[in-house]
């Protein structure tokens, strides 16, 4: 396989998408139905519009830290998290909102992410990546299901999935790193306790991370 090449195109489409979020914001109309109070961007039809069962929901828990990601971004080198690269690594920081990868040979990768919405959601520490999924199907956990009982069972591949085109399953129960059709979410509190990146940017981890990847979340 090639040596993948360090990021800064990522890096600097990360900067620029959360840059336009804050000039959308200047321009969103009054008569919006909701107003994400992360960004102050409209959200039309929120909560619940589309046909994905959390679209929409994106940071209702207002009382969390709201700071722009590119605010509290900074660069991170693997040496103070990881005692080696084997496998690989990622380190999700919360606070910048952002998901690092580092290859064995260490090569780095800088993506934007969305983040649990509220501490209860949340979970910190190590993990790893123990299965991949392209296309992946979706179901809420009990929990979810018992506070959005209108949600359905069962979600199949698909534009209507929660978890975009694909997923890394971690070894921490019904958490995942995955995609979303709904690029609002990214750079937000937004999530149920996974970690969601655009498209793109998971079918680009997914080809390069395997089975065994090391996970830190911050």
């Amino acid at each position: 396989m090639p040596a993948i090449k360090p990021s800064a195109v990522d890096r600097r489409s990360f900067l620029a998408t959360s840059l336009a979020l804050g000039a959308t914001s200047l321009a969103a109309p009054a008569f919006a139905q909701a107003v994400d109070p992360y960004t102050g961007q409209a959200l039309q039809g929120a909560p619940g519009a589309g046909a994905t069962p959390d679209a929409g929901v994106v940071q209702y828990d207002a009382g969390q830290d709201n700071r722009r990601n590119v605010s509290s971004f900074r660069m991170h080198d693997w040496q103070p998290y990881f005692s080696n690269l084997t496998n690989g690594a990622i380190l999700v920081d919360l606070t910048s909102r952002a998901l690092s990868y580092w290859s064995e040979d260490g090569e780095f990768r800088l993506y934007p992410t969305s983040i649990p919405v509220s501490e209860d959601l949340t979970r910190r520490g190590r993990t790893e990546i123990i299965k991949k999924v392209e296309g992946p199907s979706w179901a809420p956990t009990p929990e979810m299901k018992k506070r959005n009982p209108e949600w359905p069972d069962f979600v199949p591949p698909g534009p209507d999935n929660p978890l975009g085109t694909h997923a890394l399953w971690l070894s921490w129960q019904y958490y995942r790193i995955h995609g979303t059709h709904d690029t609002r979410k990214i750079g937000r509190k937004s999530s149920n306790g996974c970690i969601g990146l655009y498209n793109e940017h998971i079918q680009q981890l997914y080809a390069v991370t395997k089975v065994g990847t090391q996970v830190l979340i911050i």
